[in-house]
């Protein structure tokens, strides 16, 4: 298997931290528009209006979890461990994980998006494991 397939989720993931950017600056801007929010209310998290706090929030996580997914990414790479099945891994993380943080902001659906995420993480990680023992 081409190696560098493993780069297509890797710059979906970064697609995603860029909309997710490009959205907090639109509700920013419209909070500031609409008069819900001034300027200065975005120098803390503790003053920044509902509309935004939320797209605010979703940023942070983004380099949570997925900075595994990268370094996972990486590392699979370079030791030659990508294959259909680590791919796979990889693609399931970035739809798990966009899926919520693009369309609700449901608790139940933000908490099994992030389970799915972690879960096919560690698999990943002990793929990765078994694939540097040289077990598979």
């Amino acid at each position: 298997m081409n190696q560098t397939a493993i780069f297509w989720p890797m710059l979906a993931q970064v697609l995603l931290v860029y909309i997710v950017y490009v959205v907090m600056g639109r509700r920013r801007h419209g909070a500031v528009r609409s008069g819900e929010a001034k300027t200065g209310q975005f120098k803390t998290r503790s003053t920044e209006p509902g509309s935004s706090i939320t797209v605010a929030n979703n940023l942070s996580n983004q380099f949570e979890l997925p900075v595994l997914f990268y370094v996972l990414c990486l590392t699979l790479h370079v030791t030659n461990g990508v294959n259909y099945l680590t791919l796979a891994l990889m693609w399931i993380f970035v739809v798990s994980h966009a899926s919520v943080h693009l369309t609700s902001n449901r608790l139940i659906l933000r908490s099994r998006a992030f389970y799915v995420g972690a879960v096919v993480l560690a698999l990943g990680w002990i793929w990765l494991a078994l694939h540097l023992l040289g077990l598979v």
